[in-house]
């Protein structure tokens, strides 16, 4: 049962880490526009750290524009 939880949280993981790394990192990063050589050494961290990437990604998402 642990194995499956941990198999789902890292599957979970490795979507929002591609999502994130395609669409969402120019727009919480401008310094990151354009540089993809770096993109892979986050993915590590992105799969552990998901659930606050996405809070994060949304919570800039639905604030309003300043």
């Amino acid at each position: 049962m642990l194995t499956l939880a941990v198999v789902a949280y890292g599957g979970i993981g490795a979507l929002i880490s591609a999502l994130f790394l395609l669409f969402g990192i120019d727009r919480i990063d401008a310094a990151a526009r354009g540089a993809y050589a770096f993109r892979p050494l986050l993915v590590p961290g992105l799969v552990l750290l998901w659930p606050l990437v996405l809070w994060r990604w949304l919570a800039l998402a639905l604030s309003p524009a300043s």
